[in-house]
């Protein structure tokens, strides 16, 4: 995706020198990839303190579809995949649209920044699993063998659907305060439900 410009220089200059930093060592994403989420999730709490009691009526179950990784045995490039795609369109839906929620425009730049580096982090490790697949694949029936072989990739039309029907129910609500607070509720939960498997990162 390259560089987002939503920093300022300084912020951008010493953020590209941590991604030419971690481009060395992907082995180590366990390390930092966790402490960054986190820190997104800490933002997204900080941006409303409490979820408005009139927007309950517009909650929405958009139905993240938790099957999208194996609960026993995910493999780390499945991992990455999907939290690089939930991490691309969730700073699309901050950066693209404007909300009508009381939103201070320092806590959306803060997110914004932050969901930036945590793109960073992911981009120059996604190639890191690439010659691995293609060896699985010219492996043809030694496939089964392989652990985690049976594990499927990330159903990226899956994820797919599912931030249409966020993007579609922000339209259909004119981008609304309760619109924008459902959804950074939302994402806020996508980014719990993938927090616990960076823990499968930590494996070779």
């Amino acid at each position: 995706m390259g560089l987002r410009s939503v920093c300022g220089w300084p912020v951008c200059h010493l953020s590209l020198f941590v991604t030419g930093a971690l481009s060395l060592e992907c082995n180590l994403l366990y390390v930092h990839l966790p402490g960054v989420i986190w820190h997104n999730l800490a933002l997204l709490n900080s941006m409303s303190h409490w979820f408005p009691m009139e927007c309950v009526r517009e909650s929405r179950a958009f139905e993240l579809p938790d099957d999208i990784l194996s609960r026993t045995q995910p493999r780390k490039r499945d991992i990455k995949e999907a939290l690089y795609e939930i991490s691309v369109q969730a700073f699309n839906i901050f950066t693209r649209y404007t909300f009508q929620a009381p939103w201070e425009e320092e806590h959306l730049k803060r997110i914004r920044i932050g969901l930036d580096q945590q793109l960073q982090y992911l981009e120059p490790c996604l190639t890191e699993g690439e010659k691995e697949n293609e060896d699985v694949e010219e492996a043809g029936e030694g496939e089964r063998k392989h652990p985690g072989a049976t594990v499927p990739r990330p159903n990226k039309l899956e994820l797919k659907r599912y931030f249409h029907r966020i993007h579609r129910f922000l339209r259909a609500k004119k981008y609304s305060r309760c619109a924008g607070e459902v959804v950074r509720v939302e994402i806020r939960r996508c980014f719990y439900y993938f927090q616990k498997f960076t823990a499968f990162l930590r494996r070779k």
